[in-house]
């Protein structure tokens, strides 16, 4: 069967199922909208929460930046899969016990203030509205290759699917949606590694196959990509660094602290049965995650060997262009494959040298969804990719869109300006919400700004420096004020985005080579993607310092953080 009519049926298979399902698991209530039900069982909110967090930067993207980047896209799989162990530890557990529906709704009440809930309002969806347009792109680009329609026409059918089951489901909709989602993608993920690895290395596991010689010969994988690669002018891929060791620390920690306090993420916590279950989610979660974050690695060192030995052959000429390979001219009618002969010869020249090299455009995104043609994989595997890739990108763009509109019609209307509206009012002012906020995603994707391909970096740096210290401080200080926390709030957010937009000229997409010096007006040479953890210590302080120099909080409140953070059935065996 012809690639595109088996792309149609698998992904039309996998779109109905997900529809499906949202019928099948529709909100009644407002309880079964934000958090579903609070029923959920920690391995299916663990799977759940992993379809969640691994969206197109993780299925598309990550791999691709690790295969540009080498050993510099570690701080990638460090950063995203440590920011869990600090989820798991210091948050989720101890926000499930609070027991409320929204970050912000913990933020308002925790410093008795509805401005402290404002503005934790509007960092959550600077946070959120940054994120997902990368699943937007993700979208688009899935879609635009493998159904052969446009970008625009991709993301329109993207957004009528979100619509779908997000805005009739809810939380509870998308919690079982996002467990078929996590099926597809891994399957989608894992299978070709499989293929690639034995096809290279004659050893199924792509984890092992990255450190195996290549069949046939006694040569290690990984040195021969750095023999292809610095032949060509490329740095070595096993030990080029993101720009510095400073970068590449604070650039780890940024990520680790803004995954801890992504709200699309928190909130999946809130909607398991007790406080252990909250814990053990976030145990399963790492878990599944793990099966991709280990297989990435691989899948970036084999698609980057694949790539160069195609159009940089280890014997004879370069590939002659119109010999060029058939996953070539699909992706060139993207646009996101480009070549330019610049010397007449007819011949493609992908070299370091920006002067010589003819690959004038290599989009990072269409490494993992390129890879199985490039490998020459059966039709069935590329179809399963591209449903892979879509079902990363729409699961998280889902839970984004919860979280916007949660915090729209939960946190402003129902918190601070229409109290009084019944259940069912709030319902539907959620909904509403939610298509707008669907609305607004669908037109950053069509229009996205100039930094777009930066876009979730930067959003784990806005999570970072906004909220992630906020929830910090109002689980384990009782000292810290509603004063403290908004000017902490507002310092660090503000700090991080002046930063960015400072130095916007300079950003360059994550996973592109470096060419020529930092700019000399970097902070100790933090790139701006990694600024986040720089704003998290602003908030830190200025909280800490304003709450010192104002009221210490009411007496109650003071207990209740002492009470969040005492194990449950802890005070009652004390007292007997």
């Amino acid at each position: 069967m012809e690639l595109q009519t088996l792309t149609y049926i698998v992904v039309g298979f996998t779109f109905a199922l997900y529809i499906g399902i949202a019928i099948w698991a529709r909100a009644g209530s407002t309880k079964e909208f934000y958090v579903a039900g609070g029923g959920v069982n920690p391995v299916a909110n663990g799977m759940a929460t992993a379809a969640d967090w691994m969206s197109a930067a993780s299925f598309i993207g990550m791999a691709g930046l690790i295969a540009f980047m080498g050993y510099g896209g570690s701080v990638f799989l460090m950063g995203w899969t440590g920011g869990f162990v600090l989820l798991a530890l210091l948050l989720a557990p101890y926000l499930r016990k609070y027991g409320k529906f929204t970050v912000p709704e913990f933020i308002g009440d925790r410093f008795y203030s509805r401005t402290a809930r404002i503005v934790a309002v509007v960092c959550l969806i600077i946070c959120s509205i940054t994120y997902v347009i990368g699943q937007m792109k993700g979208i688009g680009v899935a879609f635009s290759r493998f159904l052969e329609v446009s970008y625009d026409t991709g993301l329109l059918v993207g957004m009528f699917i979100v619509f779908f089951y997000a805005v009739l489901g809810g939380m509870k909709g998308i919690t079982y949606t996002q467990i078929a989602q996590y099926c597809v993608l891994i399957l989608a993920y894992t299978i070709p590694a499989i293929f690639i690895s034995l096809n290279l290395t004659g050893n199924p596991l792509p984890q092992l196959g990255l450190g195996s010689t290549i069949s046939g010969t006694d040569v290690y994988l990984l040195d021969r990509l750095d023999q292809t690669v610095t032949e060509l002018g490329f740095a070595q891929y096993t030990t080029a660094e993101r720009l510095s060791t400073t970068n590449m620390f604070v650039y780890t920690l940024s990520l680790m602290i803004g995954t801890a306090g992504l709200p699309h993420v928190i909130i999946r916590f809130f909607t398991v049965p007790k406080v252990k279950d909250a814990r053990s989610s976030a145990g399963w979660a790492l878990v599944f995650i793990a099966i991709l974050y280990t297989t990435a690695p691989a899948v970036a060192g084999m698609a980057r060997l694949n790539l160069m030995n195609t159009i940089e052959p280890a014997a004879g000429e370069n590939l002659k262009y119109d010999e060029r390979p058939q996953w070539f001219k699909n992706w060139e009618k993207t646009g996101l494959l480009e070549f330019e002969d610049k010397n007449g010869d007819g011949r493609i020249q992908y070299v370091a040298d920006k002067e010589k090299n003819e690959m004038v455009k290599v989009d990072r995104d269409i490494m993992v969804l390129a890879n199985p043609e490039i490998a020459k994989l059966p039709n069935w595997v590329i179809a399963l990719v591209a449903a892979g890739g879509l079902a990363a990108a729409l699961s998280t763009a889902a839970g984004l869109l919860l979280a916007i509109s949660s915090a729209i019609s939960h946190d402003l209307l129902k918190g601070v300006f229409m109290p009084q509206i019944s259940e069912k009012q709030e319902l539907l002012a959620s909904r509403l919400a939610m298509a707008g906020a669907i609305a607004a995603a669908g037109y950053l994707g069509f229009n996205p700004p100039d930094f777009a391909a930066g876009t979730v970096a930067l959003a784990f740096g806005l999570a970072a420096s906004s909220i992630f210290p906020v929830l910090m401080m109002g689980i384990f200080s009782r000292r810290v004020n509603k004063e403290g926390a908004i000017a902490g709030m507002v310092a660090g957010i503000s700090v991080t985005l002046l930063y960015v937009f400072q130095h916007k000229g300079f950003m360059f997409v994550p996973g592109t080579e470096f060419l020529g010096d930092m700019p000399a007006n970097w902070f100790f040479g933090i790139e701006p993607n990694a600024f986040g953890a720089i704003g998290a210590l602003v908030n830190f302080t200025v909280a800490n310092v304003v709450s010192r120099m104002t009221q210490e909080p009411p007496q109650e409140v003071q207990e209740l953080v002492e009470h969040i953070r005492v194990p449950s059935g802890v005070a009652e065996a004390q007292d007997h």
